[in-house]
């Protein structure tokens, strides 16, 4: 696979997670944000486990490592605000960082 296809390939996976974020939502929120910001905020969460170190944890007995999704939360805040992007209410965007999760979550559940 080249590294277009890998291109490509993410570009799906980003929209993929995008409409099942869009899905999670509750209904006032559907609307209230554009591709754009969706895209943004999965930049910032990928940003966000990069640089964390979380990718670097080990997983306890079961499996798991602890994610902090406040602090993710802050993340998105304090680098939209620092981009000009916009200010944010974390109440809105912890759902935003919640349908991602579950999302990934869901891709895990049927790899098993």
């Amino acid at each position: 696979m080249g590294l277009e296809d890998d291109f490509l390939k993410d570009d799906l996976d980003d929209e993929k997670t995008i409409e099942y974020i869009k899905n999670y939502l509750p209904q006032e929120l559907k609307e209230k944000f554009s591709d754009d910001e969706f895209y943004y905020f999965l930049d910032l969460i990928d940003e966000y486990y990069s640089e964390s170190g979380i990718l670097d944890v080990e997983p306890d007995e079961e499996g798991c490592v602890e994610v902090d999704l406040g602090q993710i939360v802050d993340y998105i805040i304090k680098e939209a605000h620092k981009d000009e992007m916009g200010d944010y209410d974390p109440e809105e965007i912890l759902f935003v960082v919640q349908g991602e999760l579950e999302y990934t979550e869901s891709l895990d559940d049927d790899e098993e």
